[in-house]
């Protein structure tokens, strides 16, 4: 007997058939892909610590430390740049006349306050730190997109301060970093032994080589040592003259590294030697000795010599832009200034400053993006955001883009899938 009613039959077919209409047409809240960008490598200066914004970068009306009351505000004069509105600190006048060829994006923000360690995190991965799966670096992410693997250098090299925050995470040890304990000495872990010439450190080579082989026939699904191995091979490799030959700094012309200045710059001169054989990204760390006492963590009297380090971070980063222009590599490299959080505009009881996550600044240069000086605007303390918020995914979002990389793509943890960024939106201005 017919009835008007649908049978139970009907509507699971009827909801199948939907099913498969809606699988095969794109969702209607699916990402367009975002426009990308042709940069080949990235040099990363990392100012640990947490540089204070209001006295690099933001600069604000003039503050007072010693007076009774501390009046908040920038420890430092401003000065105008290159492009028109933008202003630095005083202590940025080479980085200054070069601002056409960055943007200081000033309204980076988390929500990470009192542990440095975890906002260095942050800072790297992009994400907070997890409980069941360790996120990759954001290094190792650009190696693991962008390597080369056969160019016969690493895709990922660090000049400061190697820890888990800056590793490979779920990506595996294929995608590690090469550490520099020595600019012009190179990686130790590619250097022969004293008194081990190559052709013994080859039949070392060959037997170690042999007994892997072995140990793998007998226990095939051994994926830490199938990683270790791969790694190992990428090593020897490494160890040539050829590659090796990219820490003879002494190449370069004596002006030039007059220019850069001392043991920071000279591992920024480093850093383009090295992009120029071909590595993909580099991570120099900035106040490796901690020349003004305590670094970028400004507390009580660490914010009387700051100047030290923004003179330096000035000399060396002008010359880095100037450098890499002149061997046709600035449009090809885009170069970072991050740091794990800002500093608030007043000051502390030893007259430092403590710590900032809500609003603070970090620079992008080169890298063949359209430069706008600064992007986003802050109260008139540097204290909050006023316009253009730009979130740590986004941050990171940008910078995959300019790279080339897809920033809404999915990497996998295993069978995991896990989006290349938190949910990060590129600064599409930077794209037009």
């Amino acid at each position: 007997m017919k009835t008007d009613q649908t049978t139970r039959r009907q509507f699971l077919a009827t909801t199948a058939a939907a099913g498969v209409a809606g699988a095969c047409a794109a969702p209607a809240s699916a990402k367009p892909q975002a426009a990308l960008g042709k940069a080949e490598h990235c040099i990363m200066l990392w100012l640990g610590g947490g540089a204070a914004q209001i006295d690099t970068f933001d600069p604000k009306q003039m503050g007072d430390a010693k007076a009774k009351n501390k009046k908040p505000g920038s420890y430092y004069p401003s000065i105008d740049t290159v492009v028109k509105g933008v202003q630095v600190c005083e202590h940025l006048p080479r980085t200054a006349k070069l601002l056409d060829r960055a943007t200081i994006v000033r309204t980076v923000n988390h929500n990470v306050i009192d542990e440095h360690a975890a906002a260095v995190n942050r800072m790297h991965t992009g994400r907070p730190t997890s409980g069941t799966i360790v996120y990759p670096s954001i290094g190792s992410i650009v190696a693991h997109e962008k390597a080369d693997r056969g160019a016969n250098v690493p895709p990922y090299v660090i000049m400061g301060y190697p820890n888990l925050t800056r590793g490979p995470g779920f990506l595996g040890s294929k995608w590690g970093y090469i550490y520099l304990l020595e600019t012009e000495a190179g990686p130790p872990g590619l250097k022969l032994p004293h008194g081990v010439s190559r052709d013994r450190q080859a039949r070392r080579e060959a037997l170690v080589a042999k007994l892997r082989e072995q140990y793998l026939a007998k226990n095939p699904d051994d994926a830490a040592v199938k990683a270790y191995s791969a790694v190992s091979a990428d090593a020897y490799k490494l160890a040539g003259p050829k590659f090796m030959s990219t820490f003879n700094l002494g190449e370069e012309p004596k002006s030039l590294r007059q220019s850069y200045g001392d043991e920071f710059g000279q591992r920024c001169l480093l850093a383009r030697r090295l992009v120029q054989r071909g590595v993909r990204f580099v991570e120099v760390a900035h106040n490796l000795n901690f020349i003004n006492g305590t670094g970028w963590d400004t507390h009580n009297q660490g914010q009387l010599n700051q100047h030290e380090l923004i003179i330096e971070l000035d000399k060396a980063f002008s010359t880095l832009l100037l450098d890499l222009e002149k061997h046709k590599l600035l449009d090809k490299t885009l170069v970072v200034i991050s740091t794990e959080f800002g500093r608030p505009p007043g000051f502390d009881g030893g007259g430092g400053r403590g710590h900032q996550s809500t609003a603070f600044s970090a620079v992008l240069a080169g890298g063949g993006l359209n430069h706008v000086g600064a992007y986003g605007v802050t109260d008139d303390m540097a204290r909050k955001i006023v316009e253009k918020p730009v979130s740590v995914p986004d941050f990171f979002a940008t910078q995959f883009a300019a790279l080339g990389i897809e920033p809404h793509k999915e990497l996998y943890a295993g069978d995991r899938p896990v989006p290349i960024t938190d949910m990060g939106e590129p600064i599409k201005a930077l794209f037009a």
